[in-house]
Order: structure tokens, then sequence, then C-alpha cells
């Protein structure tokens, strides 16, 4: 049984940083447990809010399904009790049900449920998939805002009135329309995530839209850096949070923005420049080139 409830979760998930942890491979691309475990434990002794187990910046998308239940038992098992861990769920309907369950099974104390698989989606289908997730767990749910899920305010406002356990609304899109209507309409009733890659980025402009917190990749090899970051941005310290902008995250960006996909890839490259490897991201993602892991690596010697 979860340590949180839904309300819980909620306040727990905003009270801090969130951290989505990569998911570390062998150089034959098999899964590297007792390497992402220890990783884990290291993160779990700083003062994050929430573990997000093979979220997208755990290759979610790579990952077999018994993959992700074995890497949602390794973060449960290797976190402390006080930090909620959040399984994923995605795919259809009936496979974003199954691993919702499985998530509960395997210890998470939350659900994040990832865009549906391929096809364009309707209102009334993305409900019905949400649906059938809230209703599939007694845990918390997360929806991600992104891709083909693209949730209008009055669907929603739906599945807020329907299922107390709907606790989360991530937005990876940048849609300030609909995050400032939905905090106006539903205030603290949901915890808003700032879920654009590289969040830092954004996590000013969107505080004042309600978003108390959003996902950083960067805590996975940076976390020291990623918490000072992320409390310049809650004391709306405008220049401390420019200058960490322009010394550190710009240039990172230039970086990741070079090909498609090294949003994750730059991430597992800067525990490399760290000293903590992770191995190469999967396919159909490519690790940087060898001179981008040199630019990397001078840039993030200056954060860690």
């Amino acid at each position: 049984m979860s340590s949180f409830s839904p309300d819980e979760l909620r306040e727990a998930l905003g009270s801090g940083l969130l951290s989505f942890p990569v998911t570390h491979t062998h150089a034959d691309l098999s899964l590297d447990e007792d390497a992402y475990r220890a990783h884990v434990a290291h993160l779990g002794a700083f003062d994050a809010s929430g573990l997000f187990a093979a979220g997208g910046t755990g290759e979610f998308f790579s990952l077999t399904h018994e993959e992700v239940r074995r890497v949602v038992v390794a973060t449960a098992e290797e976190t402390p009790d006080s930090l909620p861990v959040i399984g994923p769920a995605g795919y259809g309907t009936s496979t974003a049900v199954e691993m919702t369950r499985s998530a509960q099974a395997a210890g998470a104390d939350g659900v994040f449920l990832l865009p549906p698989y391929l096809t364009e989606v309707d209102q009334d289908g993305l409900h019905a998939h949400v649906a059938a997730v809230c209703r599939a767990t007694d845990l918390g749910v997360v929806v991600y805002h992104r891709a083909n899920a693209r949730f209008t305010a009055e669907t929603v406002g739906r599945l807020v009135d329907e299922f107390p356990n709907l606790v989360g609304f991530k937005d990876g899109i940048c849609d300030i329309d609909l995050m400032a209507t939905l905090y106006a309409t539903h205030g603290d009733r949901l915890v808003y995530i700032g879920g654009l890659p590289t969040a830092e980025t954004y996590a000013l402009p969107y505080l004042e839209l309600g978003a108390t917190t959003y996902s950083s990749a960067i805590f996975n090899f940076a976390p020291q850096w990623a918490l000072d970051f992320y409390a310049a941005v809650r004391a709306r310290d405008r220049a401390g949070v420019y200058d960490r902008l322009r010394e550190f995250v710009i240039p990172y960006l230039d970086i990741r923005n070079r090909r498609q996909g090294y949003a994750v890839s730059i991430v597992k490259a800067g525990l490399t420049a760290a000293g903590r490897p992770a191995g190469p991201v999967r396919p159909p993602l490519t690790d940087l080139t060898d001179a981008e892991l040199a630019e990397l690596s001078d840039l993030v010697g200056k954060v860690v």
C-alpha cells in the first residue's frame, strides 16, 4: 500500500523539485539494474519531492513492459519512504490500465500517464483513456499534456469532477492559455508541473501560472545545482535565475538543440561528464558525438 493518499501525493509533488531519473544500460543496451539502483539511491540523498521512474528522460518508449516494472520496483526499493515514487503508464488504454496496476503492485505511490501511442485522439476518447486509468487504481494520477494527448480545459474539468485521484497536470506543450485557465478554474485542486524539455528555461514564468514545480532532467547529473536553481525560482530571484540560465542552461540548450532526441541523450551524456556514466541511449535515440561530449564535459565541470 502507498504511503501517500492522492491528496498527500499532490501536496508532496508541489512542494519541491521533481526528479526524472535516466534508466541505465550496459554497452550492449541491456538494462543495467545495479547501476540504476545506485543512481536512484544517490538521488534520494538530495531534497527532491518526487521521483518519476521510467518517464520520458528514463526512455519509457524504449523499455519493455517487464523492464518498466523492474525499474519501478528498483526505484521503490532504493528510495526513502518519505520520497514518493511515480510509475509510468502509456500506449493504448488497455495497456495503460495494465501498466497502472503493475506500477501499484511494484510499490509506486502514484501514476504518470504518458500520451497514447501513435493515433490521433478526440477529446471524448482522451477522457475515456484517462478515466480508465483513474478507475484502475486508488493512487494519485498525473496526466501529461503533450503530443497527441492535448487536453482542453473542458476535458480536464470533467476529469477533475469525476476522479478525486486525478491530482496532477504536466504541460509539455507550453500551452499558456490552458495553464492559466486551469489554475484560475481549479486552483490547488491539481498540482501543475512544468514539463517542457529542460524545464528550467521556463520555470520562472511558469511559477506565475501556478506551476510550483517542474521536471528537472539536469537533477540527474547536477542535483545540487538543480536544487539551487529551483530555490532561486521559488524565491523569485530573477537575477539568480537569469545568471544561471546564461552561465549554464543556454549553452546546454545549444548542444541539446542540435539533433532530435538530444533532450534525453544529453542527460545521459551529462552523467558521463560528471563521472557517473549511465550507458548509451537506446535506438531510436542517438548519443552525442565525441566532440559534443567534450564540449558538454567542459560545461558540466562548472556546476558539479
